[in-house]
Order: structure tokens, then sequence, then C-alpha cells
């Protein structure tokens, strides 16, 4: 188990853009640039979202307001080092802008986040880049307002301190973290979310349904040692603000994930997911993620052949929802003994209807399999192309990630991690 602190934290932290959400929130997006004061913005998306038409419409929407929008839809799907180096300079080539706009996945709301860091503050992007991959710096100038508007249900990264990206030299996931990324705004329009394929909304559903599982199962804040002001990270464990949204996010799922994959025009469920990703992300945004997450970088940055289903992937892909949800259950088997209590809550909420096991330990990994079955998951990272000669690789990457291991409710060795892998090459 871990070890109890010397000085126990007493104190958390909250943090939160502001929220707009309904069916038609993203028509409002003008009026809502003109309050900061914007007259030219930049949208930033990919081409996939871009040839839906929206990302044109809300430009086209600001022009009553005074708002001058133009469309960069060079983002590339689970962004890399070099991709986030090339949207860069193209906005610094094109500027100065007044704000800036994400329309898409998380890839593009990433891809805006490092964009506006970028434009607003001296350095390169290695110098921001979470150690032991970077150097760590935190911005030493504000940022202009973000607003985010997601068209995917899933990465809740139009409410985090989080852009993730690839680095392609090492083959692994990283990020950066820093409160100043945080999009001012959250524009959430169920409507966009439409023409998510289903592959696309079950990818990203499972990351809505590890967002909201890891962060309740994370470390509690109060087992932490005591953080002095200038300490403070916005990741702070497990606490009751994080876990009211997680809990109300895993009940959503459980009424209408399996229905938004079934049918992509049942407005109901696409709501509900929509709101189970905002939810979650207001979780996950401040309490942590941990042990699936670590694991999910070096799945997505060391893929060799696979592509999934509904994605237009230039070049083979797992998404990265996908790739967290495949060692999913054998993370929550681990950690099942630090916090019992919690993982049968988590169950419970995740499948209402599921008998529980005789052995507590399995109540949640057996919700998770029967969910990602449904859904149709890849039965494991042997599916996706990994064998068990990859592990040690996988784990490397994984260990690389300590700022989400150190949220791990119990302690996680590389032993532990190979041996997480390695049940993972098959769930069922």
């Amino acid at each position: 188990m871990a070890p109890i602190p010397s000085s126990p934290e007493t104190v958390f932290t909250y943090g939160a853009p502001q929220l707009k959400f309904g069916s038609g929130a993203s028509a409002e997006i003008g009026y809502d640039l003109a309050q900061y004061g914007a007259r030219r913005v930049l949208i930033v998306t990919d081409p996939g979202v871009a040839a839906t038409g929206a990302p044109q419409r809300i430009a086209d929407q600001m022009k009553p307001y005074g708002v001058e929008a133009e469309v960069f839809d060079g983002v590339r799907v689970e962004p890399t080092d070099a991709g986030l180096r090339e949207a860069v300079e193209r906005a610094r080539d094109s500027g100065p802008w007044d704000a800036y706009v994400a329309v898409g996945g998380g890839s593009s709301i990433d891809t805006a986040k490092a964009i506006n860091l970028l434009t607003t503050n001296d350095g390169e992007l290695a110098d921001y880049l979470n150690p032991p991959v970077g150097a760590g710096r935190a911005p030493a100038r504000p940022l202009l307002p973000l607003i985010a508007v997601p068209t995917t249900t899933g990465t809740g990264a139009e409410s985090t301190t989080v852009c993730v990206l690839d680095v392609l030299a090492l083959k692994v996931k990283t990020g950066i973290s820093h409160p100043r990324l945080r999009p001012a705004l959250a524009v959430v329009d169920p409507d966009l979310t439409r023409t998510q394929p289903a592959g696309v909304t079950a990818s990203a559903g499972m990351d809505i349904v590890c967002h909201a599982l890891e962060s309740y199962t994370a470390k509690p804040y109060t087992s932490f040692e005591r953080k002095s002001p200038e300490q403070r990270v916005p990741y702070c464990g497990a606490n009751p603000v994080a876990d009211m949204w997680s809990e109300r996010a895993l009940s959503l799922i459980a009424r209408s994930f399996r229905a938004a994959v079934r049918d992509g025009d049942d407005t109901e469920a696409r709501a509900d997911m929509a709101l189970a990703a905002t939810f979650a992300g207001l979780g996950f945004g401040n309490a942590g993620v941990h042990i699936p997450h670590a694991g999910a970088y070096p799945i997505a940055g060391r893929v060799r052949e696979f592509r999934p289903a509904g994605y237009r992937a230039e070049e083979p892909l797992v998404p990265h929802g996908m790739a967290v949800a495949l060692t999913a259950p054998e993370a929550f088997r681990f950690t099942f003994e630090a916090c019992p209590d919690r993982h049968i809550r988590a169950a419970e909420l995740l499948a209402p209807g599921m008998e529980p096991p005789r052995d507590a330990a399995e109540h949640l990994p057996r919700a998770l399999l029967s969910l990602m079955r449904d859904i149709r998951m890849p039965d494991g990272i042997g599916e996706v192309g990994y064998t068990g000669a990859d592990v040690p690789a996988l784990v490397d990457g994984a260990v690389k990630q300590r700022r989400l291991l150190d949220m791990s409710p119990r302690p996680v060795t590389e032993e532990d991690l190979a041996g997480i892998f390695t049940r993972s090459l098959s769930l069922w």
C-alpha cells in the first residue's frame, strides 16, 4: 500500500472552464468571442471535421458579431510533435490573432492549446513537455482566450489543462500540463456529434468511461504530502467535487453508451454522451487519471499496422480511447485492493443490472468487459498488433508517465506494469 504522508494534505483545488451546453450552442460563439473583445480568430480543426462543414458554418455565424475567422484544417488525428510544430508555425505566420476556436475532437483541442501556448510565450515545444521527456517549463505570460467546441464525445479536452501528443523520436506519448492551457469556454453542442461514426463513438466513449473510473479510484488528495500554494497542480487526487462528476458520468454512460454506438441518430443518447464527456472531464481534469492512461500512451505511440474502423487515418492508429480501454480491466483488478468500496460502487454505476460476482475484485473488470464486447472493442492489445515480445517496450513507455502513475491508488512497479500488459494481450 501507499506510504502514509508525514504531513497529509488538507486542501484540494477545483478548476473548470465556463460552459455552454445544448443543441444550437455553437451558433452563439460569435457573441461569446465579442465579449472577449476578439475581432480576428483562428478556427483550428482537422480535415475530417472540416469536410462536415461545421467549422466554416461556425465561422460564418461569427460575422454578424464583427468577428473575422480563418479556418486552419491541418490538425492530425492523434497529434505529433512534428505536426504541432507545423501548426504553430502556420498560426504564427498568419497571425496575430485575438483568440482561438478549436472545433473537433481532442486532437483539434489539444493542437489549439499548443498553438495558444507557443504564440503567446517564448520557447519551443520541448521546453514545455512534461518531465522526463521535456523540461516542464511553465508559461510566463497569459494565453489568449480559447473556445473549445468538441465534435466527439469522449476526450474531455474542452475541460482540461492538458495537451497530449506523440513524440515521434521516442515513440511515446506525453503532454503539457498547466492551468493556463484550460480553455476559457467550452461550447458543447450535441448536434455536432451526429456525424461521428460508430467506431469513433465507441473508442471516444471508452475514454469517458476510463476518465470517470480512473479519477474516481485515484489516490485521494489527503494521501499526498501537504503542498505549499505554489506547488499545487491541477491533478490533485480524488476529491468530493470530482467524485460527483465522475459518478454522474458513469450513470449516463450506463444508460446511453450502447445506444449511441448502435444508432448515431439517437439524439437523446448523443446528448447523454456529450454530457457524460463533459462531466467526466470536469472530474478527471481535477482529480487526475492513472494506470490505464499511462499504459495507453505507449500502446498508441508504438502502433505498427492497426487501422480502426470509422477513422480517416492516413497512418496506422490506435485511437486514444481504445488504447486506454485495452488495459483497463487488468489495471482495475490490480488497484482493487487499495480502495475496494470505490471499485464496487463504480461497477454498480457502470452496470446497474449486473449480478455481483462472488469475488468482489471481479465486479468492475466484468462490467468493463461486458461493455467493451458490446461496443466491439478489440480483444486486448494483441488484436491491435502487440505480442509478449513488445511488453518491455510498452512498460518503458508507461514508466515515463510518472505524473499519471503517481495518481494510482496502489504503488505500481515495472514488474506490475509488465503483468498488466501481459494479461491484457487477450481479454476474453
